[in-house]
């Protein structure tokens, strides 16, 4: 059974993102499963793993990714860790709306 990337709560979602910090560009590349059914979002900065740059660089190109106010992204979790729990304030309807179109798992 494949999991979902994210969950929604009272305020918002959760995303669950791995993070591959030190590449070549900034991009969501799509949902990846692991071997135990959990799901992350893929992502990819350019930024480096130092003093927050990373996590700053997932918060800003998620919010362009969605659509939504960078103030309105945060890391929940993680923050010293490839996989994340980040936060996206809002509609917690229109968020997982607009996630499973983005990013619906192929299989």
């Amino acid at each position: 059974m494949r999991g979902v990337f994210f969950r929604k709560e009272r305020n918002g979602v959760t995303l669950f993102v791995r993070l591959t910090p030190k590449s070549a560009k900034d991009a969501v590349e799509g949902v990846e499963a692991t071997d135990d059914g959990r799901a992350h979002l893929k992502a990819r900065v350019r930024a480096v793993p130092e003093d927050g740059k990373a996590n700053a660089a997932l918060e800003k190109l998620l919010a362009q990714w969605l659509g939504v106010a960078a103030r309105d992204v945060s890391i929940g979790a993680g923050a010293t860790s490839r996989l994340k729990q980040v936060k996206i304030s809002g509609d917690p309807e229109a968020l997982a709306s607009k996630l499973a179109r983005l990013g619906s798992p192929d299989e």
